[in-house]
């Protein structure tokens, strides 16, 4: 299994609801639902354009939502039912503290202890990353070591969201300033250490230059800001050199980063097209981004959603080629409205594709190049023959 960020996960992860904010940017015209610019939730694409009516299965929400509160029940989970039995898979209740929370995420800003990790094919829990600064790193934890329990609970086998959500806290609604005892190995030694959860910002946009001055710029979630980061890497990038761009185990974002980030390589054009509730919607990258430069894409099972948006039309484009594993194959459109005690639902209405006209949802993007764990050295060679052909 791929490597999550740690930070972007929501609760109710064992539904997929860590995947729903992939359109948010998209979809949150709130002309139907009352809900959501002024509420914080990301800014629209093109508010004109992406207002449409929710679907039958939002009403149906509301109105469960609403009977259960004039009958002096949980409305949350009233919703919760009713989504469950829509069978909607990425259909996601949240409360009105978790959505905060959510933008907080998506504006870059989270509570935790500052660890990335995977779960190997053996079921363990590996740290792969630990952010600077943050508590994970003054503990002295670094990527390699292993996590066996959070709080008391052993995470082998567990999914990587469990984890998670233990990390968080979100049982609890843990704030900053709570504790979390992790137990960690590290070669034959085991020890446990507690660590205090801090507000952290994220830097979803690394960037690092290869031997032969490849610049590789690694983006982990389409948190905001991302497209210009990106941007400004290339600008900084040797006019001769090409740029790996590492999308592997990103798991979505913001649909407005992820196309800013398509205009930094297309000049104008189409990103993507998607549906809702039977409209049709386009999505075009700005004009004047660089045409030119030598560009590879490096992905895997973990990219994800807006990730996959953004592959597919790089590799459409012909702008790009593609090296890697299959993704992920999360195409879907959710659309979020708020229920009458302040808490949010989203459910699908609809997908995009491609392009070219291929739909993702279910099936991925297959790479253009097959590699797994040299995938970066693959697109480095990749680069040097493309380099050679303009």
């Amino acid at each position: 299994m791929s490597g999550r960020d740690l930070f972007c996960q929501p609760r109710r992860l064992g539904r997929g609801a860590a995947l729903t904010f992939v359109f948010a940017g998209v979809l949150v015209a709130g002309a139907a639902t009352g809900s959501l610019p002024g509420t914080g939730r990301p800014d629209t694409v093109d508010a004109s354009r992406t207002a449409a009516s929710p679907s039958g299965r939002h009403d149906e929400v509301a109105r469960a939502a609403a009977e259960a509160m004039a009958a002096g029940k949980s409305p949350t989970e009233a919703a919760e039912r009713a989504v469950s039995r829509s069978g909607d898979r990425w259909g996601a209740v949240y409360s009105q503290g978790e959505y905060e929370e959510f933008q907080e995420a998506l504006d870059g800003r989270y509570t935790g202890v500052g660890l990335w990790a995977r779960r190997e094919r053996d079921g363990r829990i590996e740290v792969t990353r630990v952010s600077g600064g943050s508590p994970a790193a003054e503990a002295g934890l670094r990527p390699g070591d292993r996590l066996r329990s959070v709080d008391g609970h052993k995470v082998d086998g567990r999914p990587v969201t469990d984890v998670v959500s233990l990390l968080r806290g979100d049982a609890t609604d843990a704030p900053a300033g709570t504790t979390v005892t992790l137990g960690v190995e590290r070669g034959t030694r085991a020890w446990t250490l507690t660590l205090r959860r801090a507000r952290l910002s994220t830097d979803s946009v690394t960037v690092r230059t290869l031997p032969g001055g490849v610049t590789v710029i690694r983006i982990t979630a389409f948190t905001k800001g991302v497209g210009d980061k990106v941007r400004g890497a290339v600008r900084r990038a040797p006019a001769d050199a090409g740029v790996v761009l590492d999308l592997r185990g990103n798991s979505g974002g913001l649909v407005t980063e992820a196309v800013d980030t398509a205009s930094v390589f297309l000049d104008g054009g189409l990103v993507a097209t998607y549906d809702v509730d039977g409209a049709q919607r386009a999505l075009h990258a700005a004009p004047g981004g660089d045409t030119t430069r030598p560009l590879v894409a490096v992905v895997d099972g973990g990219t994800m959603s807006a990730a996959e948006l953004l592959t597919g039309a790089l590799k459409d484009r012909g702008r790009a080629v593609v090296v890697g594993s299959r993704t992920f194959g999360k195409g879907s459109v959710q659309m979020p409205s708020r229920l009458p005690d302040g808490s949010v639902a989203e459910l699908t209405v609809g997908h995009y594709r491609t392009p070219s006209g291929r739909g993702v949802d279910g099936t991925g993007i297959t790479p253009d190049l097959e590699a797994d764990g040299e995938a970066l050295k693959r697109a480095a060679t990749v680069l040097t023959g493309l380099g050679d052909t303009t």
